[in-house]
């Protein structure tokens, strides 16, 4: 597998790829430069409309054109100047995953049919924000869905079987479910009660849920190794947050690394899918590690947080502080070490790390150092994602219950009840079964956080500032593979 990512890395070359539909885990070529989502199918002129600051033209997939899994509404729009290019990236696909093989098996692709036996495909979305460039973006729009199919290989058979998943897998990876699962115990043990084993003998009991949360946290941590590896020779510039969806066996796995938002409205109830990974939300674990490693804050920085920079007529002085273990305030005196800028400066959408990243998960940014230093942040930024699940299966979903993913740029000018309000509205006045209801639901999310260009800018029907940001946005109906089309 590790392989076939490698050889899609290695064919750069320009273009949007194919349209979205079902494949085994296998890579499209990586296009070079700038590139749209390949499921919008742009034209060259609406390559160019896409990529204008000015006009800020609203793209979406056209009807005419194929529909995504689940008609899945989509919607984007470029930045209002702050990057030459528009650094969101997403992707949409259908992925079928093959069972991991002896080197001499060479499995031919098939379609995601759900029939034949032992097949396991996952439906798959995400969200990608760049900065600093578009590179990480692009390349983890690409592959980081093949890393997840990959880390799920080995357990194509086990998350189909009902009994508990094997603590050891054998070596051969032929042997059957229910083979894996008898684990004899040694002569000596058999012949003792069981209340008289020893403790080591003791299990953990581990889900199927679990497995695919271990798998797509380790296909995140592939992804930023590979980014990493190839930065340089692939020109990956900066670094993305990353917002991933997977639908598998009834179940929706949400994963989160960084600032982009999940809510799924159900009933007019708003069921909170991510939380966003800051300086302010990761301030203790941030301050832990310059604790631990007083090293990487490179003599310039402190791990302690005060209410303000402290000047040097203060020393001796006490002021408010907190460390890595506090939530609340406390007094200390102040130290020659205290004056050193502090590891998380600002407050809110301008609290940054090191005075220079707003975000603290995501994936890239392995060249980032402190402005004029050689300090490197990497280390205080983690690429694990947040991973929280749904059960589909648990309710009854009418057409109007969705799945809402946005990058940043939605949700600094509009919140969960705003987001749910106006998808509503647009859902309200189209027909139940009408499959383009959830493509407008996303293209008004956009335009109405974008606004409308005055001569203050660009303003929302309120008035205030709209977004001046990309902005990248799913609607997905709940209704399940019965919408896939």
């Amino acid at each position: 597998m590790l392989g076939r990512v490698r050889t899609a890395v290695a064919q750069l070359v320009g273009g949007l790829g194919p349209a979205p539909g079902a494949h085994a885990c296998r890579g499209p070529p990586v296009g070079g430069g700038f590139s749209r989502p390949a499921f919008l199918q742009l034209t060259s002129e609406e390559l160019q409309r896409a990529d204008d600051h000015a006009g800020r033209a609203v793209q979406s997939p056209r009807e005419s054109r194929r529909r995504l899994p689940w008609s899945t509404g989509y919607a984007e729009v470029i930045n209002a100047g702050k990057s030459q290019h528009n650094e969101d990236q997403a992707c949409c696909e259908v992925v079928v995953v093959d069972r991991r093989c002896s080197p001499r098996c060479n499995p031919a692709p098939k379609e995601c049919t759900g029939e034949a036996e032992g097949d396991l495909c996952f439906h798959y979305w995400g969200l990608f924000d760049g900065h600093a460039g578009s590179g990480a973006a692009v390349m983890a729009s690409k592959l980081l869905h093949l890393h997840i199919c990959d880390q799920l290989r080995d357990l194509v058979d086990i998350l189909q079987d009902s009994s508990p998943p094997p603590l050891c897998l054998p070596s051969d990876s032929r042997a059957l479910p229910a083979e894996r699962n008898r684990a004899p115990l040694a002569q000596a043990d058999a012949e003792l009660r069981n209340d008289a084993l020893p403790r080591f003998h003791l299990e953990k009991a581990v889900s199927h849920e679990s497995l695919v949360i271990g798998a797509i946290e380790n296909a995140f941590k592939r992804m930023d190794e590979q980014i990493e590896r190839e930065r340089t020779t692939r020109l990956v510039a900066g670094g993305c947050c990353a917002l991933a969806v997977v639908y598998l066996l009834g179940k929706v796995y949400v994963a989160n690394a960084g600032d982009s938002r999940a809510i799924i409205i159900r009933n007019g109830e708003i069921i909170p899918m991510s939380r966003e990974f800051t300086p302010e939300t990761e301030r203790q674990r941030l301050q832990f590690l310059g604790f631990l490693r007083p090293e990487l804050l490179g003599n310039e920085f402190t791990h302690l947080e005060f209410p303000r920079r402290i000047q040097h007529k203060e020393l001796g002085k006490k002021m408010l502080y907190r460390d890595q273990n506090m939530n609340g305030w406390a007094y200390k005196r102040i130290e020659e070490d205290d004056l050193k800028f502090p590891l998380i400066y600002g407050e809110g959408k301008k609290a940054r790390v090191m005075a220079t990243i707003g975000v603290t998960r995501g994936l890239g940014d392995h060249d980032l150092k402190v402005y004029n230093s050689n300090i490197h942040i990497k280390p205080f930024l983690s690429c694990v994602p947040e991973v929280r699940v749904y059960d589909l299966t648990q309710y009854e979903h009418c057409p109007d219950d969705v799945l809402v993913l946005g990058t940043d740029g939605l949700w600094d000018v509009t919140n969960d009840r705003e987001v749910a309000d106006m998808v509503t509205e647009v859902l309200m006045s189209y027909e139940p079964n009408d499959p383009c209801r959830y493509t407008k639901a996303a293209y008004e999310l956009v335009v109405r956080s974008r606004g409308a260009l005055k001569e203050r800018g660009w303003r929302l029907a309120n008035d205030k500032l709209g977004s001046g940001d990309d902005i990248s946005v799913f609607v997905i109906p709940l209704g399940g593979p019965g919408n896939y089309t």
